[in-house]
């Protein structure tokens, strides 16, 4: 089985999409955690009345708002799968993103899968743009740079254990990834067919340069503990990696 972790912060636009994208999965043996981080608009509500239908959903209310790494975690905790794999409450999943991917798990012996993307905008809109998936990631790569869109990532809790986000507010995904990595010992695989959809958001991090930088910044200095001059050491080798190589990765869809 696999655990489908999502956690929804005022989401009450595009959950339901969401959980649609889920529902429409052609690998049907999964369930879905949904964990509300004290949203005030009509999330809740709106989980709820997919609980009532669907016996494999369920939902984890916050008293209060700890961000997306605890609200994760809680996820895992909860999870019951050989698999967990990560859906944000404002992106989508492809009809056989599951399948392709838990086959390719199987065929391949890998801990660690993740997938080509696509962009569309807040209203759903494709925007002719697609991230691809490196076909090997290791752990020394994965270093310089997030290169796991984390809507697509899956690990195997059955050879890794649960592999939870450090409680970081931003970037707390390519900490998981590469706590993931450094368990395995193994690099990750990539398949290179678009399986998801990612929504791109006016107010995204990715689209703020300064702030990219501090939270990327705290990855190494917090999240991995690295000395100062180790942490900016390797903020520079993380500009020269996103700008002028990771940047390769995005391609025009025909």
């Amino acid at each position: 089985m696999v655990s489908i972790i999502t956690p929804m912060f005022n989401s009450e636009a595009f959950i339901s999409d969401t959980i649609q994208s889920i529902l429409q999965q052609t690998y049907t043996n999964w369930e879905l955690i949904l964990i509300d981080d004290n949203s005030n608009d009509k999330t809740k509500e709106i989980a709820q009345s997919y609980i009532k239908k669907y016996a494999n959903i369920s939902l984890i209310i916050n008293n209060k708002n700890f961000g997306a790494a605890i609200s994760r975690n809680k996820g895992i905790d909860a999870a019951k799968g050989n698999f967990i794999a990560f859906l944000d409450a404002d992106d989508l999943w492809k009809p056989e993103k599951l399948e392709k991917q838990i086959t390719f798990i199987k065929a391949n012996g890998c801990d660690v899968c993740f997938s080509s993307y696509s962009l569309i905008n807040e209203a759903g809109e494709c925007l002719n743009k697609q991230i691809k998936a490196l076909p090997v990631l290791t752990y020394k790569k994965l270093l310089k740079s997030n290169y796991i869109g984390n809507l697509t990532g899956v690990y195997s809790v059955k050879t890794l254990g649960k592999i939870k986000s450090t409680n970081l507010r931003k970037r707390q995904d390519w900490l998981l990834w590469l706590a993931a990595l450094k368990k395995s010992g193994k690099p990750a695989q990539g398949i290179n067919e678009s399986l998801a959809f990612y929504r791109v958001r006016e107010n995204a991090m990715s689209s703020n340069k300064l702030g990219l930088l501090k939270y990327n910044y705290w990855v190494y200095k917090k999240g991995l503990k690295f000395s100062t001059i180790k942490s900016s050491y390797f903020i520079i080798r993380f500009l020269f990696e996103h700008f002028f190589i990771k940047s390769k990765q995005t391609i025009n869809e025909i």
